[in-house]
């Protein structure tokens, strides 16, 4: 297959690029920079110039695909950051593509989060992503409208941490507040829990998306069903050498600043229907594995 990669240069979009080369694809993927479009082309794949809100570049490169694999996103964790902005541009994305493969039967494979569940529930394949403003990410929803509009659409829902080299998402953001305020801290007693994915296996969940996802199917890329977060924060404390404690909600919106929610969120998720539909069995470790790899704490 030819398929065309958006978000292709980064964190996870980089490890999809490789997968489908390696397993003999042809990529194309969407470059916004020379930078990216030299990354590109230093791992194989073909390049295509352009950007999440030219939605032009996005119609030619799908159509000239056989099918498409959308990780782009805007995420910006900042202060001046527009939640909702970023979703209209990601929704808007995501309909000019489907509208080129409309039709076709050609497969559309596009990230999300993970929905939080209910108090006690394990988020599972059977949960749509709700629909309100405190969860304004439209990715799901916008995909899955062209399962009965004759594409193979699917939605990859990525747990709260994709972990592995390179990683600068929450973890590395979380060792940066323990780094700066001498403190591995928890909420309450840490036992809300973080699904996790480590992004080589999500990249392989992407490419068996890609090659035979049913349309309207929603898979979960889970490794690890909930790490209670006070076990990251140990961890973030034993390698820095950093005493670890549990902080009230007060507490925590001082210590955690921007970050504090998402150090109380309980997010656990379940891959089972996912694994044995696509035969996926994540083989690389686990996140706290990974973390006591150390690679995540040197610093540049």
């Amino acid at each position: 297959m030819r398929v065309f990669v958006t978000g292709a240069t980064g964190f996870i979009g980089s490890a999809v690029v490789r997968d489908l080369i390696d397993a003999g694809h042809q990529v194309t993927g969407l470059a916004r920079s020379d930078n990216s479009a030299a990354a590109l082309a230093a791992a194989g794949a073909d390049v295509h110039r352009g950007s999440l809100a030219d939605l032009d570049s996005l119609r030619s490169g799908a159509a000239s695909s056989d099918g498409v694999i959308h990780t782009a996103y805007i995420h910006d964790f900042s202060e001046n950051n527009d939640a909702a902005s970023y979703a209209r541009t990601d929704g808007r994305a995501i309909e000019a593509i489907g509208e080129v493969l409309a039709g076709s039967g050609r497969p559309l494979v596009v990230a999300s989060g993970m929905p939080a569940p209910a108090p006690g529930h394990v988020t599972t394949e059977e949960d749509a992503a709700p629909e309100n403003p405190a969860y304004p990410r439209v990715s799901e929803r916008a995909a899955l409208a062209f399962a009965g509009r004759g594409v193979r659409a699917s939605v990859l829902r990525m747990p709260p941490t994709v972990h592995g080299e390179g990683d600068h998402g929450f973890v590395p953001a979380l060792i940066g507040i323990a780094r700066a305020k001498g403190l591995a801290a928890y909420v309450g007693d840490g036992a809300n829990r973080w699904s996790a994915v480590h992004r080589l296996d999500a990249a392989r969940l992407f490419r068996l998306a890609v090659e035979s996802a049913p349309a309207g199917t929603r898979l979960n890329a889970v490794g690890d069903e909930g790490v209670p977060f006070r076990d990251i924060a140990e961890v973030i404390g034993k390698h820095l050498d950093l005493p670890v404690t549990g902080l009230s909600q007060q507490e925590a919106a001082g210590h955690f600043g921007l970050f504090a929610v998402f150090a109380s969120l309980d997010v656990p998720a379940s891959s089972a229907r996912t694994r044995k539909q696509f035969g996926w069995q994540p083989d690389h470790p686990g996140l706290i594995a990974d973390l006591d790899e150390g690679h995540y704490f040197k610093e540049s």
